[in-house]
This record gives structure tokens, sequence and C-alpha cells, in this order.
């Protein structure tokens, strides 16, 4: 009898076991809580990266525009006065910013790069302009926060003296 009422114990164990397996509710309402909490923390970070890269493309080509002109200067007596003129593959207009060269002279050069979505992202611009000492001197920057109006960024500040951002509206890009 013994080894009987051990059998029903063990299967009655077994049985128990069975009906209790699962979450509770409250287990569910934590793990939903602290996906929610990692989700708020998490999703700002990512749409920073997002307009990070967008703006990565603007950063890249005001500095590819600054290097042509300064190589399109040395084999031509002005500066270029197109994107086209320069031959290097950069579109005047792409899904995040829309490219202008200013007028150019024989002494400076400058671009802009207007942000479509103002509301999110930088404006660039950048310039090239020959110094005193027949050297050129190249700069790109970009605006101190995301650009808050349609406008083109302002142009920096060339002179026969030096290149520079301007106070305020502009920072040196890094």
């Amino acid at each position: 009898m013994k080894t009987e009422l051990k059998a029903k114990f063990l299967n009655h164990i077994l049985n128990k076991k069975k009906e209790n397996e699962g979450f509770t509710l409250i287990e569910l309402l934590v793990v939903i809580i602290i996906i929610g909490i990692l989700s708020a923390i998490a999703l700002p970070s990512f749409l920073n990266q997002a307009a990070k890269a967008k703006q990565s493309e603007a950063k890249t080509y005001v500095g590819s525009v600054n290097r042509a002109q300064q190589s399109y200067r040395i084999e031509n007596s002005s500066f270029a006065g197109t994107i086209d003129d320069l031959q290097i593959g950069i579109p005047t207009d792409s899904p995040h910013y829309t490219y202008a060269l200013t007028a150019a002279d024989v002494n400076t050069t400058a671009i802009t790069a207007t942000a479509k979505d103002f509301a999110s992202l930088k404006g660039f611009s950048g310039g090239v302009t020959i110094l005193t000492s027949g050297q050129t001197a190249a700069i790109a920057c970009q605006t101190t926060g995301v650009q808050g109006t349609n406008a083109a960024p302002a142009l920096p500040e060339l002179t026969n003296t030096a290149a520079g951002c301007t106070d305020g509206s502009l920072e040196e890009m890094k």
C-alpha cells in the first residue's frame, strides 16, 4: 500500500505542476512596461542618428565641391560657375538637400546646401578664397542648429586674408 500511495502522490505533484505553468498577468505587465521604457529611451537616439546620416551627405558634398573648386581654379583663371562645370558627379538636388553655387568670381566662390526638411536638418555652406600669398583657403560651415526656415544658410566670410564662418549663424565643421 505504501507504493500505491507514493505513486498517487507523485502523480498528484506532476499534475499540479502542469496546472501552474505560464505567466501571471503581473509578470506580463512588468515585461511590457520595461519594453516601453526601453523604447522611449531608444527612439530619440534612433531618430537623431537618422538625421545625422542625412546630414553627412551635405557635409561630404560641400567638402567635395570645395576641393573641386580648388583644383578647377588651378587649371583655369577663375572658379567654376556651376556644379556641373566641376564634373564631380554631384547633383544640384538630392532627396534631402538642394545645392547651389553662388556667383563665382576670380577670387572667391561659395556653395550652400539648403535642407528640404528644414525643421530637422542643419544647413551647410562652404567656400574657397584666394589669399594674398596666392594659396587657397577653404572653409566648410554648418548652422548651429536645425535650419528653422527654408532659407539658404548664411555664406562663410571669404576675404583675401582668411576664410571663416559667420558669427552666430554658422560654426566650422569638425
